[in-house]
């Protein structure tokens, strides 16, 4: 088995990319309860409107809301609490660092299940201005543009 069979994305923040550049990213575990375990499993997590801080030497993920397990007994517990990211003490230190520059912050890009463990992948993003946008999304055009030519004219040749 490969290590991309191994990986099984549960929730990806498409708005990240497209709102900000990604400078570095990391992997790291997420201290979770039970049935929050169970919840993310069938995918219901959602990473919107979510961000990371460092506080006290720790990582937190803020905003990250966790549907709660249907069929748990436990109904107290807060979808949206902030959760623990679980990383080492140095790259916490890089991490830090680099948020401390202006304009840069930590974005949880996706969640996702490795080896049977959860893990979140965190961005340090600086964000987009209007004008990176737009020029993104002219690029993107132009590349369809692109292909679909490239795609009709294989097919015009073919036919001989």
């Amino acid at each position: 088995m490969s290590e991309k069979e191994k990986i099984k994305i549960v929730a990806q923040n498409k708005k990240a990319r497209h709102d900000y550049f990604v400078e570095e990213s990391y992997e790291a575990g997420i201290e979770l309860k039970g049935t929050e375990v169970k919840s993310i499993r069938l995918g219901n997590v959602n990473l919107k409107e979510s961000y990371a801080q460092v506080r006290n030497g720790e990582i937190y993920v803020l905003g990250m809301h966790i549907s709660p397990y249907k069929q748990a007994f436990q109904a107290d517990s807060d979808p949206a609490r902030p959760k623990r990211l679980l990383l080492h003490k140095r790259e916490i230190r890089k991490i830090a660092a680099a948020v401390q520059q202006k304009g840069y912050t930590l974005i949880p890009l996706k969640v996702y299940l490795k080896h049977g463990l959860i893990k979140v992948e965190l961005g340090v993003c600086i964000g987009k201005r209007l004008h990176d946008k737009r020029d993104a999304i002219s690029r993107r055009d132009a590349k369809r543009a692109i292909d679909r030519a490239i795609k009709s004219n294989n097919k015009v040749s073919g036919d001989f």
